[in-house]
């Protein structure tokens, strides 16, 4: 929450505000509209990478989906492939995911909807993330390995 309060991007908040009126059960795909940029603010000048820094900095939090999803917004030269396995099933749903991801960021441009305030976001942050540890993602936020989760509230 601090990266993105400290980067305060209102194209990511209306990028995301779309996203969950055209999808709202894709959590996952609201949360990949708001985060698919904080590449550009972890490594400043290194643009041609931001999707690729993006989706390996959200993966250990947000789980590989979301990842994915981050990451399939780079073009492909750069990307190294889309990563992640799991079959054409999940291919075809994470290509048509992004596609929506892209046409969401292209509205967002055009001064989409209002995107709210970033903090209405904490809690489906929360969410996925409880979900993405749940899951058995090996590595907490730093890298650090992660135990089970004993506290599901």
């Amino acid at each position: 929450m601090e990266l993105l309060h400290a980067g305060r991007d209102d194209h990511a908040l209306r990028t995301a505000a779309l996203l969950r009126r055209s999808r709202p059960a894709d959590k996952e795909l609201q949360l990949a509209g708001l985060l698919h940029d904080i590449g550009r603010m972890l490594r400043p000048g290194d643009g041609a990478r931001h999707a690729v820094l993006a989706a390996e900095a959200v993966r250990p939090l947000l789980g590989e989906r979301v990842a994915r999803l981050v990451r399939l917004q780079a073009p492909a030269a750069e990307s190294g492939g889309a990563g992640g396995g799991g079959g054409a099933d999940r291919a075809a749903e994470d290509t048509e995911a992004a596609a929506t991801l892209r046409q969401a960021y292209e509205a967002a441009g055009a001064s989409g909807p209002d995107g709210g305030e970033l903090e209405d976001w904490r809690p489906l942050l929360e969410l996925v993330a409880a979900g993405s540890c749940r899951a058995g993602n090996a590595t907490g936020p730093l890298g650090s390995p992660r135990g089970p989760v004993t506290d599901v509230r």
